[in-house]
């Protein structure tokens, strides 16, 4: 037994669930992982958010309860560790949109139209205090993982990036710049539950918002319809959008705008992300959601107010060809033993 499950049986022990069935139920990119315990027809959620991996458990109470306080439906947290990095969480359920969609496909658009709900929910109350607020230089400059590890995966060459954040920059400055509001970030189907026994926007159940910050309206919503990890129909992206931008006074010209601008930045991060997974923790799994990512760029640089940062990225990423994936997944191989 490592020294890390012996820390959360004594932890679960404390807290009156020592004698509890445990099942792993998810890990994600990070080194945090999940475990579902049931006793006696209860069931709960061990969070295990090992110390030094970038996962501070106290931020995830204090945005749980923040969602909680405006009548959102984030966990319950039953008991805490900090310095240990053990969360013990109320079980949401498995109806996560991701499965309820695979399962019954109609109902996708009310789901996601509940969802973009929240969101207006969400922006229409004040934030917590002490969010990350980052400049659109601050952006742009995260959105340089897709030269510093995804170019560099695939060419062995990290390119030259200044031209690339200044454009970005600007393009978001001049786009999706304005008053800031609470984003959750991860915000898409694998990290949202349908809740049928409650009502409004309490029936969307809200996972992984820990890293919740300060940024645009349109951020959460790109984040769900142009998720890396399905495809949500054309249709329904159009409907749900013309919904929010209806709900928040929103004309859909700008809205649209914003959206490409921030799905621009979103999918330039991802592809790095998943490209810096790959190389530097092994996970060779994201590889095949690169494509779809890659499909998501291109649809978000076709927008006119795009035009000068898609001229700067076409040279310097290339698509993610057979070859290209293979060049990654060779890397990824190596750097994983």
């Amino acid at each position: 037994m490592t020294d890390r499950k012996a820390d959360s049986i004594a932890f679960l022990a404390r807290h009156g669930w020592g004698d509890a069935d445990r099942h792993f139920l998810a890990g994600d990119a990070s080194d945090r992982s999940y475990d579902r315990l049931t006793r006696s027809g209860e069931s709960a959620v061990l969070m295990d958010a090992p110390p030094g991996s970038g996962d501070d458990p106290a931020v995830f109470v204090a945005i749980a309860r923040h969602l909680r306080s405006i009548g959102l439906s984030a966990p319950k947290v039953l008991a805490e560790d900090y310095a240990q990095g053990f969360l013990l969480i109320e079980d949401l359920g498995d109806a996560l949109f991701a499965r309820v969609v695979a399962a019954e496909p109609q109902r996708e658009t009310a789901l996601y139209t509940a969802a973009a709900d929240v969101l207006v929910h969400l922006h229409r109350h004040p934030a917590p205090d002490g969010l990350p607020n980052l400049s659109a230089s601050d952006w742009a400059e995260a959105a340089g993982f897709a030269l510093d590890w995804y170019a560099y995966a695939a060419t062995g060459q990290r390119p030259e990036k200044s031209a690339f954040v200044s454009a970005l920059a600007g393009v978001l400055g001049r786009h999706a710049d304005g008053a800031r509001v609470m984003i959750l970030r991860d915000y898409h189907a694998e990290n949202l539950l349908h809740l049928p026994g409650r009502h409004g926007v309490a029936s969307v159940g809200l996972l992984d918002f820990q890293l919740a910050q300060m940024g645009q309206p349109g951020y959460d919503l790109v984040s769900m319809l142009q998720d890396a990890r399905r495809d949500v129909s054309p249709d329904v992206a159009r409907q749900v959008t013309t919904h929010f931008a209806a709900a928040t006074g929103r004309d859909m010209a700008s809205i649209q705008t914003e959206c490409a601008v921030l799905g621009a930045q979103r999918a330039l991060r991802i592809l790095g992300v998943f490209a810096r997974l790959c190389l530097v923790s092994g996970k060779s799994g994201y590889l095949r959601l690169i494509p779809r990512v890659w499909a998501q760029l291109q649809q978000n640089l076709a927008h006119p107010a795009l035009a000068d940062l898609r001229k700067i990225c076409a040279p310097l990423l290339p698509p993610p060809s057979h070859h290209v994936l293979q060049t990654i997944g060779d890397k990824c191989a190596i750097h994983s033993h």
